[in-house]
């Protein structure tokens, strides 16, 4: 039977119009992405399909294209649609942070910094930088590194800083591990780019570590 044949309160389309998107499950969610299914298989049904496959959602949606393509009732169509979700997705959470005081939105910043590095295969260090008011100037990626670190250079960061004006900074870089907890490492850059900006008066209000899910927070800690 296709979708077109069930009840109306439970094709998804219908029962997200009706109920939001909470409630549906991430089969319906992917269901509705994927528009139609294949021969013998509802979209509904080449969602759970593709879900059992890939694992999870989240695993399917941070597919690379090879693996994403190669999957049966997806293609280079799809993925590029997929993108452009996931892109769009990031410039709202973007969009909203610069409207905000990142100290009163402390989630939002998390989000979108999670959005951002959760998921990058190497280990990234980036910025949010900040005006007077605490609220985002722009958000920069700076050095990439391996799985296990990155070069990160307090001068670079100095000559950023002072390029965009900014009043505060906050530094974030990922793990690639999926463990957010900080190394001693992270610990001794942070002292060492905290000592440089000090210099022009640029405050770090923060760093955050991103983990598989999970940030850390340095200020939180009472490491600044």
């Amino acid at each position: 039977m296709s979708i077109k044949e069930w009840p109306a309160g439970e094709r998804p389309r219908e029962k997200l119009l009706l109920q939001g998107a909470v409630g549906l499950s991430d089969a319906e969610l992917l269901a509705i992405f994927l528009r139609t299914g294949v021969n013998g298989l509802s979209a509904v049904d080449l969602a759970r399909q593709l879900l059992r496959e890939f694992g999870s959602l989240r695993a399917l949606l941070g597919a690379d294209q090879q693996a994403f393509c190669a999957a049966h009732g997806l293609g280079p169509a799809k993925y590029a649609q997929l993108q452009a979700v996931l892109e769009m997705s990031k410039r709202h959470l973007a969009e909203q942070l610069q409207r905000e005081n990142v100290l009163t939105s402390p989630q939002l910043t998390r989000d979108y910094l999670q959005a951002q590095l959760r998921d990058r295969a190497r280990e990234v260090f980036a910025l949010l930088l900040l005006d007077n008011q605490h609220r985002v100037i722009k958000f920069v990626e700076l050095f990439y590194g391996t799985l296990d670190s990155a070069s990160v250079w307090p001068r670079e960061i100095v000559q950023i800083a002072l390029k965009h004006n900014a009043a505060a900074v906050i530094l974030a870089h990922n793990h690639p591990s999926g463990v957010a907890e900080p190394s001693r490492a992270d610990r001794q850059i942070t002292d060492r780019i905290m000592a440089a900006l000090a210099l022009i008066d640029i405050r770090v209000l923060d760093h955050l570590v991103i983990g598989d899910g999970i940030t850390v927070s340095f200020a939180e800690r009472g490491w600044l």
